[in-house]
């Protein structure tokens, strides 16, 4: 199928699109009259509905986005340059305008491109500086003063590259090249049935996801309450990717190894409470009201017409009162109907999981959590077939050593690697090429392998043995008791 004939090429409303100002990205929802701020801009995502992904965009006078016209760029200023930088000094009297008559472009709605341009013109030493000098100078200047926005479409490599720069700490640090091998050293590909285990917000998730293209099935074991998925939710998935995503809490995961997995032991939500508390608050308004029409029969009959006018008036209000509770009880009880509809759903689907686990035939494991990875990885690797990749991914170095450690103990693992990329950016211009001065410290460890079949018996005597050779002589006498 040709790039130009693929669906969901346009921007369409309801779509998740990221935005992108020179090397800033942004993940925002495209909806109708939804203000956006983006770079110090605000401005609207209405005339972009319809545009092709990749279109660049600039932000009017009301912001209003209209796509950029590609205008040739004169070169009749750049041509004049100088030989060397030695005699510019930079007092800050070289530009003629002023803040005051900027800001005064601005009002008169003159575009960012027209005021750069004027910044050349009354700029004194623009001629005396080098072409290099220059070509930096009106990028610079560009970026301050032209609203140029790009809308493109959200991928793994994009929204990485966004929560590596913006908020790292929600990846742990896990740096984009990074997470590309660890979808290779996975082999993730359509049609395998993978365990993922992460608290990445949904980076890693969405990774797999993408790279299955909604083939094949996923178990994401989550910690705590419920799975994150805030950054799964910026790649804009449809609907049919999410119906082989599954879901399993770790605190499930010994029961489940152990046999003792079953309904029963699933925790018990608050909806059950809540039901209770709403049918004795059902019953203390039903005293109340009996109260109420108790307390209105025991009135006397002889009373002065005032009062008759006076008791008829709270009765009304009193079976407005009444109306209202009971239209409120009624929501209440809806409410709570849903909520026990859902957890049905919830245990019902849980069970779905536990059976797919059960199998222990996974295609796979990626692990890529703030968490201790030994423990993690010795009990998921229960439910991954023999001959299948796992990989590990950890911000230091010393836990996956001592998880490397624990496996060649353990057995039923070969060819276990434990791994750093380094990843250096590089400015690649004509006559100025050159490693960029700022460099990423470090972008986290990958411990993989691949699984076999463990030999139990041949295990504990390799245990044994390692025993005998780490014990002193007083304690091997004991050891040689033992017979494998």
């Amino acid at each position: 199928m040709e790039a130009g004939t693929r669906p969901g090429l346009r921007i369409c409303e309801g779509d998740y699109a990221v935005l992108k100002r020179d090397d800033v990205f942004k993940a925002v929802p495209v909806l109708r009259r939804r203000k956006i701020i983006f770079e110090k801009q605000w401005f609207y995502l209405d005339n972009a509905i319809g545009h092709v992904y990749g279109t660049t965009f600039e932000v009017t006078s009301g912001g209003n986005l209209q796509p950029k016209q590609e205008i040739e760029e004169t070169t009749t200023e750049t041509k004049e340059a100088g030989t060397d930088n030695r005699n510019i000094v930079d007092d800050g009297k070289s530009q003629k305008l002023t803040h005051d008559d900027i800001k005064a472009l601005k009002d008169k709605g003159i575009k960012g491109q027209e005021i750069v341009q004027q910044l050349i013109e009354n700029s004194t030493t623009f001629r005396d500086k080098t072409e290099f000098a220059q070509d930096k100078y009106i990028k610079k200047k560009k970026k301050k003063y032209e609203a140029v926005i790009t809308i493109v479409r959200p991928s793994t490599r994009i929204l990485s590259t966004m929560y590596y720069a913006r908020e790292p700490g929600k990846i742990n640090h896990l740096r984009y090249d990074t997470l590309a091998q660890m979808l290779t050293l996975g082999n993730i590909h359509a049609g395998n049935k993978m365990i993922v285990m992460e608290t990445c917000a949904g980076l890693v998730l969405g990774a797999v996801m993408e790279r299955m293209g909604g083939y094949g099935s996923i178990i994401q074991m989550y910690p705590g309450g419920g799975p994150v998925r805030a950054a799964t939710s910026c790649f804009g998935f449809p609907k049919p990717f999410f119906n082989n995503l599954h879901e399993f809490p770790l605190s499930k995961v010994d029961s489940l190894l152990s046999g003792r997995f079953s309904t029963e032991t699933l925790p018990s939500e608050p909806e059950d409470n809540a039901l209770v508390e709403e049918e004795s608050n059902g019953s203390i308004e039903e005293k109340q009201t009996s109260m109420q029409e108790t307390e209105e029969e025991s009135t006397p009959e002889t009373a002065m017409e005032s009062n008759q006018t006076g008791e008829q008036e709270t009765m009304d209000i009193n079976a407005e009162d009444i109306a209202f509770k009971e239209n409120q009880g009624k929501e209440n009880k809806e409410n709570v109907r849903e909520k026990q509809r859902k957890q049905q759903e919830r245990r019902k689907k849980l069970i779905e999981t536990a059976a797919l686990l059960r199998e222990k035939n996974a295609d796979g494991l990626i692990v890529a959590s703030k968490f201790h990875p030994t423990p993690l990885l010795l009990s998921l690797l229960e439910f991954v077939a023999p001959s299948r990749p796992f990989v590990v991914y950890c911000q230091y170095k010393e836990p996956l050593l001592e998880c490397y450690t624990k496996l060649r103990e353990r057995g039923g693992v070969i060819n276990l690697k434990l791994s750093e990329t380094w990843l250096r950016s590089y400015q690649v211009l004509p006559d100025r090429s050159h490693p960029k001065l700022t460099m990423s410290g470090g972008g986290g460890y990958l411990l993989s392998g691949i699984t076999v079949v463990l030999d139990k018996g041949k295990s504990d005597c390799s245990s044994l043995e390692a025993l005998k050779m780490e014990e002193p002589s007083s304690k091997k006498r004991k050891v040689q008791d033992l017979h494998c």
